[in-house]
């Protein structure tokens, strides 16, 4: 479905490349989670992919297209991108922020409308309380629940998503990307996820790709990551959770002990 050839992108003034020779497969209907520490080039690598970055040298290709040969606009608003910050437009209500791109694309207004309605239940938000609402009127989980129904509203196949629950407090985004992982394989899609927590990462991937300082260093399943690290860096980088799970236990002990 996506296939990174040799992708390079060195910015302007910069001294070394912020992605460098990447190759990098993503199946169809497959959910990739790309991690690695901040400023490894995970966020660059997925702007190639939508055009929002130029590679400096590479290819990207889509469904055995190049990308390069498509339209940046058209190619972006084939795909679903969602962000951290979620960037709904602050002057319009949750119904028209979602409605935005089939607009762009000249849908039949019926179609919106049915689609716009479709949205709402598969986000878990109740249309006749949030549709009229601006963006200022909800919690950051509901911002973000509009933004993945926006994300979705042109029917992409392709799903883009950087840090999309960093933001939130750790119940919703819990709760969120549950939500998302069930989209996913409800609806077939294609995801690539960035983010730097590896539980998140575990939790959701089925597989995952490790960056650092704008390389691949390993890809696999989340058991092959545990079983197989290929270097200290990904042996620290996945024993994240364990180390987490064995201080909450001795958290726990402590606050049961007499």
């Amino acid at each position: 479905m996506i296939e990174l050839q040799h992708l390079t992108k060195r910015f302007a003034g910069a001294e070394r490349d912020a992605v460098r020779d990447l190759n990098l497969h993503v199946n169809e209907g497959e959910l990739l989670v790309l991690i690695g520490e901040s400023g490894c080039g995970k966020t660059t690598t997925l702007n190639m992919i939508n055009r929002l970055t130029e590679p400096t040298a590479g290819s990207i290709l889509i469904g055995n297209e190049d990308a390069h040969a498509k339209d940046p606009v058209e190619l972006r608003r084939s795909m679903g991108f969602v962000f951290q910050a979620v960037g709904l437009f602050p002057h319009l209500t949750v119904e028209e922020n979602i409605a935005i791109t089939p607009r762009l694309l000249k849908w039949p207004a019926d179609k919106i409308t049915a689609r716009v309605e479709q949205l709402f239940d598969l986000v878990r938000l109740d249309a006749a309380t949030y549709r009229a609402r601006l963006p200022r009127e909800l919690s950051g989980g509901q911002r973000q629940r509009v933004g993945l129904a926006r994300a979705l509203a042109a029917r992409p196949r392709i799903m883009l998503m950087d840090e999309p629950f960093g933001a939130l407090d750790p119940l919703t985004r819990d709760d969120l990307s549950a939500d998302y992982r069930a989209i996913h394989d409800r609806l077939g899609l294609t995801t690539i996820l960035v983010t730097h927590d590896m539980t998140e990462a575990f939790l959701l991937a089925d597989r995952v790709a490790v960056m650092r300082d704008g390389e691949l260093v390993q890809q696999g399943t989340p058991h092959q990551l545990l079983a197989e690290p290929a270097d200290a860096f990904v042996r620290t980088l996945v024993e994240t959770p364990r180390r987490r799970a064995k201080a909450l236990a001795r958290a726990m002990e402590t606050d049961s002990a007499p």
